[in-house]
């Protein structure tokens, strides 16, 4: 995405790249790809921007958002060693026995539950099954500080993805090497530490070359994508909470203090600019979907006539999204979804609304887990997958709160160009979400009382898979 100083959007682009599962419970991804990628959306950018070689030449700083958690092992050169493992990647949850050894202090300094995909686990894993490779790291990064090295020829690593790993001291803002130490990670492996809108390099002749910019533009450390969507989507008071939907979800709400969930319901990450926010996470929503439509044989447009035709509660038919396995509160990557209450009477409509429901659910479940959720007036709402008003709609009935639409598209993007604006000294507006209007969806009372019982069902049946969940309760 390109910005102006004047915070307007004067391009953006989009490039795919391939997630390949070579083996059942794998994620990975190649970096190469991301290289080819990146360039390739630089170049769109820029093209359907008018005056397009004169912004070229008047970018004033670069800045970076990309996926948490997972590891790219790089060599001295800054060549992945390996394929990315990504955060969706399994594989690791055998690892957590070492996790498991270390003291209670040490364990709460961390300040996050044990998720599978996090790098700490996933990097005890490839140290002790690819003893060749892991060797021949000389950097374990996340996914924005491989790119940026790439930009650069600098390593370096900021809180908001640190923070991720598993192997941060959240609280005191640092590596928690003694941790690394005690699970046999070498803390040499960690690139150094900068803030999010501190320059961390400028692009090298070569990448410049690549993207059509001119060397020496200075490339800011930036953000994980959660921490730059808060950015890009201006929420800027602790207490907010902010629903994103799209692949997955998360909903998020800004702290001043350090103060993880006792129970390690949900994470806690450093913001980008200062303090923290915690964020309940949702595994499968978008996914949940694809999954769904396809086993169904259903496309959107039949989904929502069939959501129309059934009444909330889907005649008694529940269902459990846990497809990709489970995160807040549950935390489970083991748990699997399931359809119940099917009867003779059961209609297709009743099997695609529990589908809309039981994703709503999972949301509001995760919801629950936020302490700031039972005085929020309102929650705010962002992300591709929740454009359709029906949607938005169900999900307003389910949550009881009025959902504040976020006009901020492709949050993430924005983030980061906010925080290398930041860096260049370049004042931009940062989007304020609107204040009411045509913009906030109200919840139907009357449906969001029948949706309760509903979800009081949907617990029940989600608890008797095997995995556990909180004290049930709609808000």
């Amino acid at each position: 995405m390109v910005i102006g100083a004047g915070g307007a959007q004067l391009g953006i682009g989009r490039a795919p790249h391939a997630v390949r599962s070579p083996q059942e419970g794998w994620a990975e991804s190649d970096p190469a790809d991301w290289w080819r990628s990146v360039t390739a959306a630089v170049q769109e950018a820029f093209g359907h921007a008018a005056r397009t070689g004169e912004l070229r030449s008047r970018v004033g700083a670069i800045g970076l958002s990309g996926q948490m958690h997972g590891a790219v092992l790089a060599d001295e050169r800054g060549e992945a060693v390996r394929p990315a493992v990504l955060w969706a990647d399994e594989r690791a949850e055998i690892e957590f026995g070492r996790y498991a050894r270390l003291d209670g202090p040490s364990l709460r300094s961390l300040a996050n539950p044990l998720v599978a995909g996090m790098t700490g686990p996933v990097l005890c894993w490839l140290a002790e099954f690819e003893k060749d490779v892991f060797s021949r790291a000389s950097w374990a990064l996340q996914c924005k500080d491989w790119l940026r090295l790439r930009l650069t020829g600098n390593a370096g690593s900021e809180p908001t993805d640190a923070s991720g790993t598993l192997l941060f001291d959240v609280a005191r803002s640092r590596w928690a090497e003694e941790v690394a130490g005690s699970l046999g990670i070498p803390p040499g492996l960690f690139a150094p530490l900068g803030g999010s809108t501190a320059p961390a390099g400028e692009l090298t002749p070569d990448a410049a070359g690549a993207l059509g910019l001119r060397p020496g533009v200075p490339v800011v450390y930036g953000a994980a994508d959660t921490a730059a969507a808060i950015v890009g989507n201006g929420v800027t008071e602790p207490g907010e909470i902010a629903l994103t939907v799209g692949t997955a979800a998360q909903l998020v709400t800004l702290r001043a203090q350090a103060g993880p969930d006792p129970g390690l319901r949900y994470h806690l990450f450093a913001a980008a600019r200062g303090g923290y926010y915690a964020l309940a996470a949702v595994q499968a929503v978008g996914l949940a979907f694809d999954w769904a439509w396809a086993t169904l044989g259903c496309d959107w447009p039949t989904a929502y006539s069939a959501l129309a035709e059934s009444p909330p509660g889907a005649n008694g038919v529940s269902f459990v999204p846990h497809v990709a396995g489970a995160r807040s509160p549950r935390m489970d990557a083991r748990a699997s979804g399931s359809f119940a209450g099917l009867r003779l009477h059961t209609r297709r409509a009743d099997v695609v609304r529990a589908v809309f429901e039981g994703v709503a659910f999972s949301v509001l479940e995760a919801a629950l887990c936020l302490p700031e959720y039972a005085g929020a007036s309102q929650v705010l709402l962002a992300g591709g997958g929740s454009t359709d008003p029906r949607w938005r709609q169900l999900l307003a009935d389910v949550i009881g709160r009025p959902l504040v639409v976020l006009p901020a598209a492709d949050a993430s993007a924005r983030g980061a160009a906010l925080l290398a604006a930041a860096a260049a000294g370049i004042e931009v507006g940062g989007g304020p979400h609107p204040a009411g209007g045509p913009d906030v969806v109200q919840p139907a009372g009357g449906v969001a009382g029948r949706l309760g019982g509903a979800y009081e069902l949907w617990c029940e049946r989600a608890s008797a898979l095997g995995v556990a969940g909180p004290a049930s309760g709609a808000s």
